[in-house]
């Protein structure tokens, strides 16, 4: 059994001390590493290399949105996970902007943290069901329906949507399709056109609505 490796980057003691209670109990898991700032976050991340990064956003130094978007460019392939009180709209819109691969509210129960962990270590996109409600209710109020603009996506199209909304890298997404980078970002790009999307946000609106995070 391969055991995930987990950095904690929160700032108050007692909720990593939390975490790591919760993490211990799963034989799959084990807390390797803990920062207490944002920009220790990074270099503990650099350093450990671990599965997935549970990263607080309100932490002095650097706060975890802007570490977020740090260690993405340092550290591409990094898994983190978002954990916040926060479930207003605009956190949402910077969690799917800044390249995190989840959020998950302190206030859920501990087996759903366990949860977003494992979606997040295996590729996947997590958002915590509060959140996923606000994601549903935005898109529709901004396209008025939760079908398309008018246009279908081929089934090829629909595959390339659905792994973006996941969170793969163009390259990952050719591997898989067995399809070239170019291809992708075409089929990326007609897809978007046709649905009337301008970002990431929009993908993964649409995702939600399709049942793709659920099922993946």
């Amino acid at each position: 059994m391969t055991t995930l490796r987990i950095l904690l980057a929160e700032d108050h003691k007692v909720m990593r001390e939390g975490l790591r209670m919760v993490i211990d109990r799963e034989r799959d898991m084990e807390v390797v590493g803990e920062a207490d700032n944002g920009l220790a976050a990074i270099a503990l991340t650099q350093q450990l290399r671990p599965d997935v990064v549970i990263m607080d956003v309100s932490m002095p130094e650097l706060d975890g949105l802007k570490a977020t978007e740090a260690l993405k460019r340092l550290v591409p392939n990094a898994k983190i996970l978002i954990l916040t009180r926060h479930t207003d709209s605009s956190y949402v819109k910077q969690l799917l902007t800044s390249g995190a691969s989840g959020y998950v509210l302190k206030q859920s129960a501990s087996e759903d943290l366990v949860r977003a962990i494992q979606r997040v270590a295996a590729g996947h996109t997590y958002l915590d069901p509060a959140i996923t409600d606000q994601v549903v209710s935005s898109f529709t109020d901004r396209r008025g329906h939760r079908g398309s603009p008018g246009k279908s996506l081929s089934r090829r199209e629909q595959e390339v949507l659905r792994f973006v909304a996941l969170g793969l890298l163009t390259k990952e997404i050719a591997a898989r399709l067995q399809i070239s980078i170019k291809t992708v970002e075409t089929h990326k790009a007609n897809a978007m056109t046709k649905m009337g999307m301008d970002s990431r946000i929009d993908i993964v609106r649409y995702a939600v609505l399709q049942g793709w995070l659920q099922d993946a």
